[in-house]
């Protein structure tokens, strides 16, 4: 027997989704809000996007929005998909559907009015969920009973499901890290690791994401750890999981208070040296930004393991506070049990009770030195930059002309560096 349950959402009875639901829920055809949403909001958490199934086919929805000066958007109208824009929130409508063929992530499907067939086509039991304007929740695999029991399942065979889409190997631990408990609902994971060699079909952006997403969950530590007893994520990474250092960061980041950092998080997972760094820009795709905060925090981060507060000073000259902060955090997280947490702590609060100046010294300071302009000039501002900093920052006229004139005398006698 079904369960019936109602949910009671300010959102389905009034504001932007209650008016997109009102619209194409008249003349025959019916939509209901599907997925995500309406997992979270049983949860009681935070639902972000809304996302609605209707009966109404594509033409039939653009005419609706049309008529109602609402904007629409065909952002996938192959498979039945049309953005609708209100009040500045995109709602993605999509028509009832079966896939008649799938392979990957591209399928054939067959537009239609089966509320059950649609629910039966999705991944996962918690997310086949839909409910329309009147609050009651439509539930045709178990997935109330999977929310209750905060458990994920495919919807039928698993090995199927994994056989449609590769990406949904990452999807269920994803998934799981965000909203399950305990181990992964057995059956998926051996289904998982059976179809673990169909991630090297998969694009290398669809992987960068999930794993990404991945990271941040609540439940990062129990789905990597997971996965690599799997043998799945050396597939992914190409390299070694550290599974410590990535288990010590998260909790570095909560002592902090810091938000979760999934760049912060893949380098306690994956990078020791530079080379990871790079290794795991090219093969996840990253971005340009994410690839270098990943050079950054893998540069020779052991050596704050022994950064007495001067050479932490002078780091964060170096290197800024961003920088500074995300590989101190790896040296910590890599620093193993046996370390001085104290002393991290301090060196971690270092930006907020010193602020680096900036070089006194100007290019006028050499010329009137005698230092010709060209790029001697911008030798000997970086041999009074290295003294200053040995100094530790002295900002007193008579340091600081000492510096200058060692620096230039320097220069002006070699004529190299």
């Amino acid at each position: 027997m079904t369960e019936v349950r109602v949910l009671s959402a300010p959102w389905l009875s009034s504001g932007p989704a209650a008016r997109v639901l009102a619209l194409l829920n008249s003349d025959g055809e019916e939509a209901r809000v599907v997925g995500g949403a309406v997992r979270n909001a049983l949860l009681g958490i935070d639902i972000g996007d809304i996302d609605i199934a209707t009966t109404a086919l594509p033409a039939e929805v653009i005419r609706r929005a049309k008529a109602a000066s609402i904007k629409s958007v065909p952002t996938g109208i192959d498979h039945g998909t049309v953005t609708l824009v209100l009040e500045g929130h995109p709602f993605e409508v999509t028509t009832l559907r079966e896939d008649t063929e799938t392979f990957g992530r591209k399928a054939k499907v067959e537009f239609g009015r089966d509320w059950i067939g649609d629910a039966h086509r999705r991944d996962f039991t918690i997310n086949a969920l839909s409910v329309g304007p009147d609050g009651v929740v439509h539930d045709h695999v178990g997935g109330l009973a999977d929310i209750a029991a905060r458990r994920v399942r495919f919807i039928g065979d698993p090995a199927q499901r994994i056989a449609e889409d590769y990406l949904r190997i990452l999807r269920f631990f994803r998934i799981h890290s965000a909203f399950g408990h305990g181990v992964p609902d057995r059956d998926g994971y051996l289904a998982c690791i059976a179809g673990r060699a169909g991630l090297a079909t998969l694009s290398a952006e669809r992987v960068r994401m999930e794993m990404l997403k991945l990271l941040v969950t609540g439940g990062a530590v129990g789905a990597v750890t997971a996965m690599t007893d799997g043998g799945l994520l050396t597939a992914i990474l190409g390299g070694v999981a550290y599974l410590g250092p990535f288990a010590a960061m998260i909790e570095i980041e909560r002592t902090r208070a810091l938000p979760p950092s999934a760049v912060r998080r893949l380098a306690a997972l994956a990078v020791a040296v530079t080379e990871d760094a790079r290794r795991l820009g090219a093969r996840l795709k990253l971005s340009n930004a994410e690839t270098k905060a990943l050079d950054g925090m893998g540069h020779r981060w052991w050596r704050l393991a022994t950064a007495d507060e001067a050479r932490a000073r002078r780091l964060l000259y170096r290197l800024g506070e961003t920088v500074y902060r995300d590989r101190l955090m790896l040296g910590w997280a890599r620093a193993g049990r046996d370390h001085d947490a104290q002393r991290w702590r301090e060196l971690a609060l270092l930006p907020q009770r010193f602020t680096p100046p900036k070089l006194p010294l100007k290019a006028a300071d050499f010329i009137a030195r005698g230092v010709a302009e060209g790029p001697l000039l911008g030798h000997v501002l970086t041999l009074a930059e290295d003294a200053w900093l040995a100094a530790d920052f002295p900002l007193d006229e008579a340091s600081l002309s000492a510096i200058a004139d060692q620096a230039a005398a320097r220069v002006n006698r070699d004529g190299r560096i």
